[in-house]
């Protein structure tokens, strides 16, 4: 391996991986007050669509992102209404949403199947990006890449260093007895969710005007589904979800460099690595229940019926 190669493998291993922290930390939010949201597949590819489209009309990618978080937003708020308001089951709304936002992506998406994205900004950190290997490794991504960064240890001081942050993390643990206290539970809950929605948005309208800048239907392939498991994988803590995030960012880049290098490997075997690899790492550590439980929010995935 040259270090050219190795270089542009960690380049793509930090994009791969930005676009499913943005995600997973987006959903570790929601998990923290108790919601689980199956329906990332589903919030990333209306969101794709949408950050695609306004792109494609406005020019600007920061105003697809945008798009992309309100459409994530919308998506999650309905879904939030509905677990959250009428205590519908969390797990049946989040695969319902999932398979709706694959249709209505499908569908929406039609005509943009052949639309081109004007040519992007190439962003480059001035002193640094003409240095041998790092340069190209390591500072000549888009600026979310480094934003992703920031706002985990953002999470980080929000969840554990503010009384906001705390309130969130006693709705996830105890509902009731926050409720016992006077924070409004629902609320606390949906803002939670939308917050979650916006980030599931914004990766999706990522991975369609940056990441791979074009549309086409089912592009999310999984990812948001590894974001779902990623939560687990870290143990609901935002660090471990970043690095989580790069380690299977890095799997689903690894086939690609193996088969430029002429490893004789089929291609079918090599794209389903990273999904073999998250089955794997959760089966290990599904072994040691104890491990699970000690960052798990304790009411997860439980309704919560104020004055019950």
């Amino acid at each position: 391996m040259d270090s050219n190669s190795l270089a542009l493998l960690l380049a793509a291993t930090l994009n791969a991986g930005t676009l499913l922290a943005i995600a997973a930390l987006g959903l570790l939010i929601n998990e923290k007050a108790g919601i689980v949201n199956l329906g990332a597949e589903g919030m990333m590819l209306c969101a794709a669509i949408a950050g695609f489209a306004t792109v494609v009309h406005t020019g600007s990618t920061w105003v697809g992102f945008g798009a992309g978080m309100a459409a994530g937003a919308l998506l999650a708020s309905m879904f939030g209404y509905l677990v959250i308001w009428l205590n519908t089951n969390q797990y049946a709304t989040g695969l319902a949403l999932s398979l709706f936002g694959g249709g209505f992506s499908a569908f929406a998406g039609i005509k943009y199947v052949q639309e081109k994205l004007p040519e992007q900004t190439q962003y480059a950190i001035p002193g640094l990006s003409d240095l041998p290997f790092f340069g190209p490794a390591l500072f000549r991504h888009h600026p979310l890449v480094y934003l992703t960064v920031v706002f985990m240890f953002a999470l980080v001081w929000f969840l554990y260093r503010t009384r906001a942050g705390l309130v969130l993390r006693s709705v996830g643990e105890s509902p009731e007895s926050s409720h016992a206290l006077g924070y409004p539970v629902r609320r606390i809950r949906m803002m939670a969710v939308i917050a979650g929605g916006a980030l599931c948005g914004l990766a999706g309208a990522y991975l369609s005007t940056v990441y791979a800048p074009l549309w086409v239907e089912g592009m999310v392939s999984g990812k948001g589904w590894i974001a779902l498991a990623l939560t687990t994988f870290a143990t609901w803590r935002p660090a471990r979800v970043l690095l989580g995030a790069y380690l299977f960012g890095g799997m689903t880049q690894l086939d690609f460099y193996l088969q430029g290098v002429g490893v004789d490997i089929p291609g079918q075997f090599l794209a389903m690595m990273p999904y073999v690899a998250t089955v794997v790492v959760l089966a290990l550590i599904s072994r040691n229940p104890q491990w699970i439980r000690v960052n798990m929010p304790a009411s997860i995935g439980k309704p919560f019926y104020p004055g019950s």
